[in-house]
């Protein structure tokens, strides 16, 4: 455009040195040559600038708003060609996604003379230390992904200020003074609702909705969309994590302790029923005996009738005479 511009006006300057040329020519009346259609050389180039200075482009990833004498319009100029009086103001507003980060930085010390500048550079605040539910602190490095809602980009125009001295004065006031507080905020009010374990591990991505979800409804009468927050980190202070890793020393012990007691526990267990196995052996060999005994008394042929079932069929080779002290000696 600014290119089709500088030559329309290279061209009214060249009808404009061509008619008086002519008009020059004509006055001496000599006869001299005239530049030719010098007429339609510098009339077309005016059609096109009158044109185009009604014509503003609006460049991609961005929106435009109009200001006329009487205020700014409330209305959204979207991406593309299109008619404006030239006498009316356009400023175009970017509409893609901005991130704002609260993070630890690692690259800059307290001792650092610029210390102040970082820690005041909305793009990379601290990183945010909230109270959980049992009252202990936890530091939280958390983005925030945001962005104007284009058919309002003219009342963010009209009623946010630009006069911090910033290049993008609107969006570092907008991140400033509502994103910062309202995503601190929002992450304090949740996170009071949380055990430091579900914080540090099992909760977070519950957590992450819940700010996203009270964020939204907070910034909404700014105008701006809120689209997704990332917890990149999460911290335990530091006499906290020394109290959690000697709490996770004394677990370990009390599990190592009460394994050793459920393995003695087993082997008294199994001591008790390898006695009560053998009493209950002993009682039955001591009433099958009782019982025999009370069978030989009452019955003493039983015992003839025992050793003839357990004779194996050889005479014995010695025997006792009956009462008269002979032995004999019987071969096969």
């Amino acid at each position: 455009m600014k290119i089709l511009n500088t030559i329309a006006i290279v061209a009214i300057i060249y009808s404009i040195v061509a008619a008086l040329y002519n008009s020059m020519i004509r006055k001496r009346n000599k006869g001299g040559k005239t530049i030719a259609n010098s007429f339609l050389l510098w009339l077309i180039p005016v059609i096109y600038l009158a044109v185009s200075s009604f014509l503003t482009i609006i460049p991609a990833q961005e929106c435009g708003v109009v200001i006329t004498p009487s205020g700014v319009k409330q209305q959204t100029y979207y991406t593309g060609w299109h008619l404006i009086l030239p006498w009316y103001t356009v400023q175009t507003m970017d509409k893609t996604e901005q991130v704002y980060t609260c993070a630890k930085r690692t690259d800059v010390s307290r001792s650092d003379p610029n210390y102040k500048s970082y820690k005041a550079d909305a793009t990379q605040s601290e990183t945010v230390w909230t109270p959980t539910i049992d009252g202990i602190k936890m530091g939280f490095d958390i983005s925030a992904s945001w962005r104007i809602d284009p058919e309002y980009a003219w009342w963010i125009y009209d009623n946010v200020s630009e006069t911090d001295g910033k290049e993008n004065g609107r969006f570092y006031w907008l991140e400033e003074n509502v994103i910062k507080p309202k995503l601190k905020s929002a992450l304090a009010l949740t996170t009071s609702k949380y055990t430091p374990i579900q914080v540090y591990s099992t909760s977070r991505e519950e957590i992450q909705a819940f700010v996203l979800e009270r964020m939204k409804n907070d910034i909404k009468s700014y105008h701006l969309i809120l689209d997704q927050i990332d917890i990149r980190e999460v911290y335990y202070n530091s006499e906290y994590e020394t109290a959690i890793n000697q709490k996770k020393l004394e677990e370990q012990k009390a599990l190592t302790l009460s394994e050793v007691t459920k393995q003695k526990e087993e082997l008294k267990k199994q001591a008790e029923i390898e006695k009560d196995i053998q009493i209950l052996n002993a009682e039955g060999e001591a009433e099958a005996l009782k019982i025999k005994g009370a069978s030989v008394s009452s019955n003493p042929k039983i015992v003839q009738l025992e050793w003839i079932n357990k004779w194996d069929g050889k005479l014995p080779e010695i025997m006792t005479g009956d009462g008269n002290g002979l032995l004999l000696n019987l071969e096969k």
